[in-house]
């Protein structure tokens, strides 16, 4: 066991712990970093949790998480769950309501009790598409997301690289990332070519590579393969602890809410969108109207 942190406390306290943990991650056992994702994914409920709830969704035992919570200098759970309640009172999770009400519907679903119209449906997968924007507005990382438009304002060559369900948003800030004046590169891999278009990386080129738990192999390789030459990375995913913010100068995190199984690319496709935007404004990009001749469809 490692030795016991100092107390930690203050509001932007969450933080500094969820940073320790992926910072430690790679060394926790294989329980422990279950205990971590869940923890980093769901940091607006723990404080709200009882210790019997974290350990049923983790599937593990209320001794391994209070394990966890003496990992990290805390004398129990208690005490490390007071770090997230305080200032919970200013955010009480708009999907908290909305994971319980889908949890409800599935289970009287399965009970044979219910069934769902079509609409019924469609509003369920809008509501968790708006609670997943919601924590997405109230849980962005300031630095983080600054670095990121940074890297790219001061890089001539821009790639991106996703693959399987993060593929639209690669396809969209490849679109996007054309009305700039710098060199784009899509790794779509068709055809297996993705590892020769690493060919071309440069260093100082910055990567944008997107992937989301249980991460595309094809996505994680060609994002190493980037760092080796010397490129720069932008991570879009769901972790601190996924292996692409490993790798990453920067990571944006984008948690999607998943409605009867279907996660929506929502969250994440509002995150690319707010990236590009950002990065016209700093570049001071021309606005051009959708009316003018030779101007961009929409």
């Amino acid at each position: 066991m490692s030795k016991p942190s100092a107390k930690i406390s203050a509001a932007t306290s969450v933080d500094q712990l969820i940073r320790r943990i992926s910072d430690e991650y790679e060394t926790l056992s294989k329980q422990l970093k279950i205990i971590a994702r869940y923890i980093e994914q769901h940091k607006d409920h723990i404080g709200l949790d009882g210790i019997q709830q974290v350990a049923l969704q983790c599937s593990v035992q209320p001794s391994a998480v209070v394990r966890f919570a003496k990992h990290f200098g805390y004398t129990g759970f208690s005490e490390m769950q007071a770090v997230f309640r305080e200032g919970i009172s200013r955010q009480l999770a708009p999907s908290r309501t909305y994971q319980s009400r889908i949890r409800d519907i599935i289970s009287s679903e399965k009970a044979g009790s219910n069934n769902l119209s079509s609409t019924e449906i469609a509003s369920e997968f809008l509501t968790g598409s708006l609670a997943g924007m919601q924590e997405l507005k109230s849980g962005i990382a300031a630095p983080s997301f600054k670095k990121a438009v940074d890297l790219l304002a001061a890089s001539d060559c821009i790639w991106i690289a996703a693959s399987r369900r993060s593929f639209p948003v690669a396809a969209y800030l490849d679109y996007a990332l054309q009305h700039t004046d710098k060199r784009i590169g899509l790794v779509s891999g068709i055809g297996g070519m993705q590892l020769g278009q690493m060919r071309s990386v440069r260093k100082n080129d910055v990567m944008i590579a997107i992937s989301f738990s249980p991460y595309a192999e094809e996505t994680v390789s060609v994002a190493k393969l980037a760092a080796e030459r010397g490129a720069k990375l932008i991570a879009i995913t769901d972790s601190l602890m996924s292996p692409l913010a490993k790798m990453a100068q920067t990571s944006l995190i984008a948690q999607d809410n998943s409605t009867f199984g279907f996660r929506s690319l929502t969250s994440t496709m509002s995150m690319a969108q707010s990236l590009f935007i950002a990065l016209a404004y700093t570049l001071e990009l021309p606005y051009k109207s959708s009316n003018s001749i030779g101007s961009e469809p929409n």
